[in-house]
């Protein structure tokens, strides 16, 4: 059976391995829930894309929200990453790692004013704007500082990524981008503020999108505007197509990235537009098979399967650890981090200890495990860490990064008291 996250992941004399290293004496280690991370398999993930762009114009800036933990971030930065953000918190990340702010394209359809100040003074390479009033704003803000702001306007080219409803961010109902049918004269609009530079194009159509046919439409959209909006005088220097590339998680076959990549710059030079500069923004397909979370079995609980009950195998991790089961009815493969022998497998329901049903990482997996056992949830290097929160006080996983025979502690387990450090008693 591979593993997703292969090579990096596998099993080794029973015992699941990434870079070599142990998941069960790492837990041992630092304890659980553990978020462990290969700092390889990201590497290696960014290269992908490097080498498929070899000879372009481009940046491929990674999409952090998918993963912001500082050496993550740092691992990119190395590499030579530019970095997507949607948040002035996000841009403060970026630049405690190292990150260059010149490299750094600014999303979210709800920038502060504060927010495009910081980012303003910072220097970042451009803002992807989402709506008119944004322009307004920030053309207000870069006069008052004197400067003009970079700008990209994301459009919604309305179309369908076959994903879920969530996470899918390019038809017309969904809150992100300009309408196609406005984008021409959102356009003259900005080109129009004295506060502004109109730099580029932008869209981002989903997550989780594993076939190709979406992006090849969206860049149709795209350039059909383009052509467009330089007929009316305004240049368009780069053309973003977003990211939202797929992962495995289990039966799952997205395209590689170079595969992706060569059908977007193959749609550009049929349609005249190959000297334009590329930019990308993965996230998930950078560090999602990358990373994965360990858990302690906490308790077994046997129901009456006969009647319609379930077997309940409670982990220490939770909701609070790992949200996308719960928010997505996302599907993890769950394995043993230690293959037991003469331990009679059963149906199990993985669930954590928060007070709500919910709180699930897995249901109906077949396991051979006992108390005290640990499990490790794959494909948890994305919207795991990111997402986590401090439901029922509970704190928050410790973080390491393997790299070669190298192990990090990326993340100190959070103590209890520091969940409340800045509160105060009336």
């Amino acid at each position: 059976m591979t593993l997703p996250g292969a090579p990096y992941l596998a099993r080794d004399a029973g015992e699941l391995r990434l870079e070599g290293h142990s998941l069960a004496e790492l837990a041992a280690r630092f304890g659980t829930p553990l978020y462990v991370y290969s700092r390889s398999a990201m590497r290696d993930a960014f290269q992908a894309y490097e080498r498929a762009l070899q000879g372009r114009r481009h940046l491929v800036c990674y999409a952090m929200k998918a993963n912001s933990s500082l050496a993550v971030l740092q691992t990119f930065v190395q590499a030579g990453a530019g970095f997507d953000i949607v948040s002035g918190g996000e841009l403060a990340r970026v630049l405690a790692a190292g990150g260059d702010a010149s490299r750094v394209v600014f999303s979210g359809v709800g920038k502060t004013r504060a927010e495009m100040r910081q980012a303003l003074q910072a220097g970042v390479r451009c803002f992807n704007v989402e709506s008119a009033s944004e322009l307004d704003t920030l053309n207000a803000e870069a006069l008052a500082l004197g400067c003009r702001a970079p700008v990209s306007l994301r459009v919604n080219p309305d179309v369908d990524a076959g994903t879920h409803p969530y996470i899918s961010t390019g038809l017309k109902g969904n809150k992100f981008g300009i309408a196609h049918d406005q984008a021409v004269a959102a356009y003259r609009h900005a080109a129009a503020l004295p506060g502004l530079h109109v730099q580029g194009i932008d869209c981002h159509i989903g997550s989780q999108i594993t076939q190709l046919a979406p992006y090849l439409d969206a860049l149709d959209r795209l350039l059909d505007l383009v052509e467009e909006v330089e007929a009316a005088g305004i240049p368009i220097h780069h053309v973003d197509v977003g990211g939202g590339l797929g992962i495995t998680y289990t039966d799952e076959m997205p395209p590689a990235a170079s595969e992706m990549v060569r059908a977007l710059l193959q749609k550009l030079d049929t349609r005249g537009h190959g000297h334009r500069e590329l930019l990308f923004e993965p996230g998930r397909s950078l560090v999602g098979n990358a990373g994965v979370l360990v858990t302690e079995v906490l308790v077994l609980k046997p129901g009456q399967v006969d009647d319609g009950g379930k077997n309940f195998c409670i982990v220490d991790a939770a909701m609070n650890d790992l949200m996308r089961p719960a928010l997505y009815e996302a599907w993890m493969r769950i394995e043993p981090c230690v293959q037991r022998a003469g331990v009679v497998p059963h149906t199990w329901d993985v669930v954590g200890p928060v007070c709500e049903s919910g709180d699930w990482l897995g249901r109906d997996r077949r396991l051979a495990v006992e108390c005290g056992d640990k499990l490790a949830v794959l494909s948890a290097g994305a919207y795991g860490m990111a997402m986590a929160s401090n439901y029922n006080t509970r704190p928050r996983a410790a973080e390491v990064m393997v790299d070669g025979s190298r192990v990090h502690l990326i993340r100190e387990r959070e103590d209890v008291r520091s969940l409340f450090a800045g509160e105060r008693l009336l």
